[in-house]
């Protein structure tokens, strides 16, 4: 799953922000925006709530508990993928093999 960090990092520079700008939208220091991206310290909660509104994501995609960046899109798979870590990716993977397996074995057992 990825981090508070890895998310904010990822969402300021698909915006093109540098560290220094991004630091002048929240008034915060370019300091503690580089430990926030290190995930050294985490912002406050309504921090949080700001970057997200900004940056018209939910704050569970920030946190890193969504792979859907919008709430509102009603599935953590609506954007197929395309923003997926790789280990978001393996777990889906993973998920989608042993839903297969499950499924198989049923159909072998109604079989008998």
């Amino acid at each position: 799953m990825a981090s508070f960090g890895q998310r904010l990092r990822k969402t300021r520079t698909e915006h093109k922000l540098t560290q220094k700008q991004f630091s002048e939208i929240f008034k915060i220091s370019e300091s503690a925006v580089g430990m926030y991206e290190r995930d050294e310290r985490e912002p406050a909660f309504k921090l949080i709530h700001e970057i997200a509104d900004y940056f018209n994501v939910s704050i569970d995609y920030l946190q890193g508990r969504s792979i859907s960046k919008n709430s509102s899109s009603g599935s953590a798979y609506s954007d197929g993928g395309k923003d997926w870590t790789e280990e978001e990716k393996a777990v889906a993977d993973a998920a989608v093999q042993a839903w297969r397996e499950m499924k198989k074995k049923q159909r072998e057992q109604e079989g008998k």
